[in-house]
C-alpha cells in the first residue's frame, strides 16, 4: 500500500475553506488533520473535530518536545499540527490534508519537498469581507483585522503549486478533487502499484 499524499492548503481566513473541504473528503480519499490550537471554543466547537483545543502551556510543551510538523501565532493564539497524527492518517494510504496558515505551510514545504501545496482565494477582498460578516462570529474590528492579514498572506500565493478560486463552491471543489486525483497518480506516488503490475509482465 503507497503512503498517503501531505497535502498543503492555505487562503484567507473566511474564504470558504471549511466549507470547500467538506465536500472533497466526500468525495476523495482525504482526511484532514485536526490542528492543536490554543484559541478558545466557538459556539458549535467540538474538541478534536474542528481543533484540539489546548492550554498555552500544553502548546509550548509539544514546542519544546518537538512533537509539531509546524505552528505559528495567530491573532494571539497559536496552531499547530501533530507530527504523530499526520504520520498514522498517511501509514493507512489517506492522503492528508493540512489546513494551515502561511507561515506555517512555508515551514513543511522546507521539510517535506514533496507535499502537494494549494492556496485558495476569494474572488476579491471586498466578497471576503462579506462572508466574515455574514459569519456572524466576529465584530467590525475583528473582521478588518482578518482582511488586512488576507492582503499579507495573499502575496504568499505564487509560492504554491496550485491556485483554487473560491467563487463558486463546486467549481472549487471539482478543482481541488481534480488536482489531487492528477497527483495521485503521478508515477512517483504510484511506485508500489506499477512494480507490481511490471512484475507480473
Amino acid at each position: 500500500m503507497n503512503k498517503g499524499m501531505l497535502i498543503i492548503l492555505s487562503g484567507p481566513s473566511g474564504c470558504g475553506k471549511g466549507t470547500m473541504l467538506k465536500e472533497v473528503i466526500g468525495r476523495t480519499n482525504c482526511e484532514v488533520s485536526v490542528s492543536a490550537t490554543t484559541r478558545p471554543m466557538r459556539t458549535g466547537d467540538i474538541d478534536g473535530v474542528q481543533y484540539h483545543f489546548v492550554t498555552k502551556e500544553a502548546f509550548e510543551a509539544c514546542i519544546q518536545n518537538n512533537e509539531l510538523l509546524e505552528y505559528a501565532e495567530y491573532c494571539n493564539h497559536y496552531y499547530g499540527t501533530l507530527k504523530s497524527n499526520v504520520e498514522a492518517i498517511r501509514a493507512q494510504g489517506k492522503h492528508v490534508i493540512l489546513e494551515i496558515e502561511v507561515q506555517g505551510a512555508l515551514t513543511v514545504m522546507e521539510s517535506h519537498p514533496d507535499a502537494v501545496t494549494i492556496f485558495t482565494v476569494p474572488p476579491s477582498l471586498e466578497e471576503l469581507r462579506r462572508r466574515l460578516r455574514k459569519r456572524g462570529t466576529e465584530d467590525e474590528a475583528t473582521i478588518e483585522k482578518r482582511v488586512a492579514r488576507a492582503k499579507e498572506e495573499i502575496p504568499f500565493a505564487p509560492r504554491y503549486q496550485y491556485i483554487v478560486w473560491n467563487d463558486k463552491l463546486e467549481d472549487a471543489v471539482d478543482d481541488f478533487c481534480a488536482i489531487i486525483q492528477a497527483e495521485a497518480n503521478r508515477a512517483v506516488n504510484c511506485k508500489e502499484r506499477i512494480g507490481a503490475l511490471i512484475e507480473s509482465c
